[in-house]
């Protein structure tokens, strides 16, 4: 029997916990799909033998998807944040999770089909907010200005 984590970040899905899943094990590194349970007996928003959870990892942190049905709906008030290290990185992610479904937002923020939030976040944006300063506050506001995080600006930005 496999070991359970001590903390799992549980995530609501209407139905689509496994697709979700088996979507970002194909988009992120130490991603993947570890097992799919079904339901032993009907439930409100699903049948018996029906995907009740799905057990997988992003980015090397314990999830689970729990496919609950359509009641609670995510908002910004969680994200998933991935640390890039340079454009073509934050470009793969940003444009796999916006053209399969999602929708950009402002500030390095994207949403998947399913309504999770992303924060796809270049390291030098980081870098420059731990700097503090001027430093921070012209990365700050060139971020301000941006929907995909361009990382040559952000540098620019930095160096005043």
């Amino acid at each position: 029997m496999a070991k359970i984590a001590k903390n799992t970040i549980c995530i609501w899905y209407d139905k689509d916990a496994e697709a979700a899943a088996n979507f970002y094990a194909s988009v992120f590194p130490d991603t993947k799909v570890n097992a799919v349970f079904r339901a032993p007996g009907d439930y409100p928003s699903g049948k018996k033998g029906d995907v009740l959870t799905v057990d997988f990892t992003v980015c090397g942190i314990p999830c689970m998807g729990l496919n609950g049905g359509p009641i609670f709906q995510h908002s910004e008030a969680f994200s998933m944040q991935i640390a890039t290290d340079d454009q073509e990185e934050t470009d793969r992610y940003w444009n796999a999770i916006v053209s399969n479904g999602g929708r950009e937002s402002e500030c390095g923020w994207c949403k998947d089909k399913w309504g999770i939030n992303w924060q796809i976040t270049p390291r030098t944006l980081t870098e420059a907010m731990t700097a503090g300063g001027a430093e921070a506050a012209r990365a700050f506001a060139a971020m301000m200005t941006m929907q995909k995080i361009d990382v040559a600006k952000i540098d620019a930005a930095r160096r005043g």
